[in-house]
């Protein structure tokens, strides 16, 4: 149960591995994988999560092998957040920037098909802040995938 079948490091090694690879991947899939997810999107994180184990894991099946592998994950997440931190490129390049995507009661088609977001999800959003479309001054898709609207001043 606590025996080991690869070295210790190389538990570390594949956990490295995984994880910069996820992140590459969620991070290209787009904004609203991150912020919203719909049942589709939960399936795939559970999923992608299935897929990655054996590779995490390299066929051991110890409680030390999954604390390691768990213990790199974890530490990997705080140095990233330690990292974007303290650096304002780095954290636009992993958390991403917020996307304008209409001004003054127009939405812009061209970024939302750009940034796959339905009309209606932003139709949402306005509903949700409570600002009819022609009175809104900025529409923005966040880094964290959620919709944001700024109304006009009267």
């Amino acid at each position: 149960m606590f025996d080991l079948s690869l070295p210790w490091w190389e538990f570390i090694l594949r956990g490295v591995i995984v994880y910069c690879a996820l992140l590459v991947l969620v991070r290209v899939s787009g904004k609203r994988t991150v912020g919203q997810f719909t049942p589709f999107d939960l399936l795939v994180v559970m999923l992608l999560s299935e897929a990655v184990s054996n590779s995490l894991s390299g066929g051991d099946d110890s409680v030390a092998g999954g604390l390691l592998i768990a213990s790199t994950l974890i530490a990997l997440n705080i140095l990233l957040a330690w990292l974007s931190s303290r650096s304002d490129k780095l954290a636009a390049m992993i958390d991403g920037e917020s996307v304008l995507l209409g001004r003054d009661g127009q939405i812009y088609h061209h970024i939302l098909k750009q940034n796959r977001i339905a009309v209606s999800d932003v139709q949402q959003a306005l509903r949700e802040a409570n600002v009819e479309l022609d009175k809104a001054k900025c529409i923005f898709l966040e880094a964290d995938g959620s919709i944001t609207v700024l109304e006009k001043k009267s």
